[in-house]
């Protein structure tokens, strides 16, 4: 079976500086994967392909069995949506403008503005929490609601894939859990999702599918219970630790090791 979108022999660089060599990566469908490994080991990297917002240097992302850089963009968006780590809006707009700029790609000369499309945009807002924040503007608000904006905007694009880059940045803990607990349900209601994120506990709790990179390779991949051993953490991370049970989630655990004081 062909998947949905995947990476063939994709080497990706920045200013001729190779961060991702000779890469293969079939996202799972249905899924809800989480992407980890030590900074500019190339997760981020990899995200961005993925979306097509970076174009490989050799090798090729594959939409449905098409090179993605065969689709319009709008075809594209449509399937796929991104959440990158530093998004930036124009100046004095609203959340709900905002959010509702998720809905561009479904819209043509033909098809303006619809009820659909507003009705998505309140689905969006009320998933992340923030329908009360509608009518502010993007720069009133505090760094975690405008990680939240971004991220309904993200869902009124009402894809089949999310990409998710580091979706808990400016989030504190009672948020972190709380984009984690719907990134759970968007997954469980059909849809696959793909997050990078920097909490190892956090990321083998949640994910049904974790990919763990170092040096722009994936070391290890599947389920978390599977694959996440002090073998693994040790290779992806350089930290000797145990792999306890978490008694709430039953997911593994990661204890790092105690090193004695000079």
């Amino acid at each position: 079976m062909t998947p949905m979108l995947g990476a063939r022999n994709v080497t990706l660089a920045y200013d001729a500086q190779p961060v991702v060599a000779e890469l293969n990566f079939d996202v799972p469908e249905a899924q809800f994967t989480v992407i980890v490994g030590p900074n500019a080991c190339g997760k981020s990297t990899l995200l961005k392909a993925l979306a097509r917002t970076l174009r490989p240097v050799s090798g090729e992302v594959l939409l449905d069995g098409r090179p993605i850089s065969s689709y319009r963009s709008k075809a594209v968006a449509r399937r796929v949506a991104m959440l990158p780590q530093s998004p930036i809006a124009p100046e004095a707009i609203s959340v709900r403008d905002l959010v509702g700029r998720g809905r561009y790609p479904h819209q043509s000369l033909l098809r303006q503005w619809t009820d659909a499309d507003a009705e998505a945009v309140r689905d969006a807002l009320h998933l992340t929490g923030i329908s009360d924040l509608a009518g502010r503007q993007l720069t009133e608000l505090s760094g975690g609601q405008r990680q939240r904006a971004w991220l309904a905007m993200v869902l009124a694009q009402q894809t089949e894939l999310l990409l998710l880059d580091e979706p808990t940045t400016f989030l504190d803990i009672a948020h972190q859990y709380e984009v984690l607990d719907l990134c759970e349900k968007l997954h469980a209601a059909g849809r696959s999702v793909v997050a990078v994120l920097h909490d190892l506990n956090q990321a083998v709790r949640y994910a049904t599918h974790l990919v763990c990179m170092k040096d722009g390779q994936i070391l290890a991949q599947g389920p978390p219970d599977e694959i996440m051993t002090s073998d693994v953490v040790r290779a992806t991370f350089g930290i000797d630790c145990r792999i306890i049970t978490d008694p709430e989630s039953d997911a593994p655990l990661v204890v790092r090791k105690r090193t004695p004081l000079p």
